[in-house]
């Protein structure tokens, strides 16, 4: 308990988080920085994807290679790239191995979530005339769009987790409370600089969540409120009549096949 209580105590200490290297400053650097590739992964990884599965060519290709990305570690690429003539520019190294790190699971569900889109749907569709961009938009973009969601809520917790290692090269965020912590032996605060990073990671997952209801069409339909149990029919359709004879309610007509 003796550990649960120090860290309480550095997470209640007001200093730890208005002073300078503080941590609201590392949270702001921490979110921005997750914002910021998160954005750039998405405006490079769902355009492909979208257009890909609509096309359905290419597509296992471009996930495979991507998956592929996976197996590089991302403080190789972080250590490669600060090396190099990205070094000298600010974050722009660890953007650029942020960004690869995010791309998978955005193309890979996006991809999968057009392809799988029913195809009875999208025939019927395509059979009523509508055109290519069409039939993305309307059809499959709301039929995939669980899955897009899921793999940016998926990109967005590992940015969240891996933007720590900002900190190693010297960058910000929540990390330089963890290395800090190291470098001073003291344990609360790397403690708390760790369950912060957790606890930035469940908000934004749950932030995701709850766009992606707000934003899925199909859910928006089905919490349409039903007529009420004993409620009278609406009003039927009447065709307009000469002056001087009421108005008769409109006959079905034949419809064109």
């Amino acid at each position: 308990m003796g550990v649960v209580t120090d860290v309480w105590t550095w997470l209640t200490t007001g200093s730890h988080w208005t002073q300078h290297g503080g941590v609201l400053q590392r949270l702001g650097e921490h979110a921005y920085l997750t914002g910021v590739c998160l954005l750039l992964s998405c405006a490079i990884a769902l355009p492909l994807a979208l257009w890909l599965g609509h096309v359905g060519r290419g597509g296992a290709l471009a996930v495979n290679l991507s998956n592929a990305g996976r197996a590089v570690p991302t403080f190789a690429v972080l250590v490669l790239l600060s090396m190099g003539p990205l070094g000298r520019h600010g974050d722009w190294a660890t953007i650029v191995a942020l960004v690869l790190f995010a791309l998978p699971p955005l193309l890979t569900n996006a991809y999968t979530g057009i392809r799988e889109a029913d195809r009875e749907v999208v025939e019927a569709a395509r059979g009523m005339g509508m055109t290519g961009t069409q039939l993305l938009r309307q059809v499959e973009l709301p039929l995939a769009l669980p899955l897009i969601m899921t793999g940016i809520q998926t990109a967005a917790v590992q940015l969240v987790a891996t933007a720590t290692l900002a900190a190693l090269p010297g960058g910000g965020g929540l990390g330089r409370l963890i290395t800090a912590g190291f470098g001073n032996y003291d344990t609360p605060q790397v403690v708390a600089g760790a369950l912060l990073v957790a606890l930035l990671a469940l908000l934004v997952e749950r932030v995701l969540t709850l766009a992606e209801r707000l934003m899925d069409p199909m859910r928006r339909r089905a919490r349409r409120p039903a007529p009420a149990e004993g409620a009278p029919p609406p009003p039927a359709a009447t065709t307009p009549a000469p002056p001087g004879r009421p108005a008769q309610p409109a006959r079905p007509g034949r419809m064109d096949a």
